[in-house]
């Protein structure tokens, strides 16, 4: 039978952080033989906000490659490529642009929360947001069906993009005959990490823990995170920042259920010795992932 064909991709604005792990990575690897799978670049998406700072996107082109193969994500198995290279992306671009209107646009809940969290770091307001970051979900769009791809592993967050694509799909076949796959997104087992703050893990929040980084930085960043006042170790459904955050990258390290990570730490006094604990075994997962990356930094040429 003919694989499914699966899409994903990076940004390349910054390295990639246990919330790209959890959000898609980990699902990448687990479904790169099973499927025809692509991993773009997304380039042109990074200049929806760094127009100003090109520099930055063409350097992160490497980083965000490193990272992907650092974790494991064969490029036997999965093709790579750069999305300005493509330049049929940017015809489909055009001809669905006209499928989608404004309003549809400022509705869809990735771009709304986008906007007001670029309003609460830089002072903007929803007049000073560019047509391409308003329509950058209708670049995604041809991104996801220049190939027909029909699996599309995703955050949480990015779920909305999906489902406008699917919308577009569909005008599209009807308008023109049935041309392009009606794409499905697939979220991970973990739709949304919080950063160390309590809000949605981001570069641009400075709250991540990234796939490179050292024990030296993961445990200055662990003594800072947040957590409760009740110096216990108890996961709360209902209020996912502070400790209960910590357990879920507890979790992602090891492998373990919150319940046993319950009763690992239901003797401890204070949360100093759960931070402890977490900083060895985040480092611990994260060793392997950084040895990989350093062969590609001392072998740039592979990227």
């Amino acid at each position: 039978m003919k694989k499914k064909i699966l899409l994903t991709g990076d940004r390349p604005t910054g390295r990639l952080h246990l919330g790209h792990y959890v959000g898609s990575l980990k699902r990448r690897i687990d479904m790169m033989t099973e499927h025809e799978s692509y991993i773009m670049v997304a380039d042109v998406q990074a200049l929806t906000d760094n127009f100003d700072n090109p520099q930055k996107v063409r350097d992160h082109v490497f980083e965000v490659v490193a990272d992907n193969l650092a974790t494991g994500i064969d490029p036997k198995k999965v093709t790579y490529f750069i999305q300005s290279q493509i330049p049929q992306i940017a015809e489909l671009t055009v001809f669905y642009s006209n499928l989608v209107t404004i309003a549809e646009l400022k509705r869809n809940p990735t771009i709304k929360s986008e906007i007001a969290e670029k309003t609460k770091l830089f002072g903007q307001n929803g007049e000073s947001v560019t047509f391409g970051f308003l329509g950058y979900p209708i670049s995604q769009a041809a991104d996801i069906t220049f190939l027909n791809a029909e699996i599309i592993p995703v955050g949480e967050d990015q779920k909305p993009v999906v489902e406008l694509s699917r919308d577009i799909v569909r005008k599209f076949n009807k308008l023109y005959g049935k041309t392009f796959t009606i794409p499905k997104a697939v979220v991970g087992e973990i739709p949304r990490l919080l950063g160390l703050d309590g809000k949605k893990m981001s570069k641009s929040l400075n709250n991540a823990i990234y796939l490179s980084d050292t024990k030296e930085i993961i445990t200055k960043k662990i003594k800072k995170a947040v957590t409760d006042s009740e110096n216990k170790v108890i996961f709360d459904p209902k209020n996912k920042s502070g400790v209960s955050n910590l357990m879920t990258y507890y979790q992602i390290a090891t492998n373990k259920s919150y319940k046993e990570i319950e009763e690992e730490f239901k003797n401890i006094t204070y949360y100093i010795e759960f931070k402890e604990k977490l900083i060895e075994e985040l480092d611990a997962f994260l060793s392997p992932i950084r040895e990989r990356r350093k062969v590609f930094e001392e072998n740039p040429q592979i990227i």
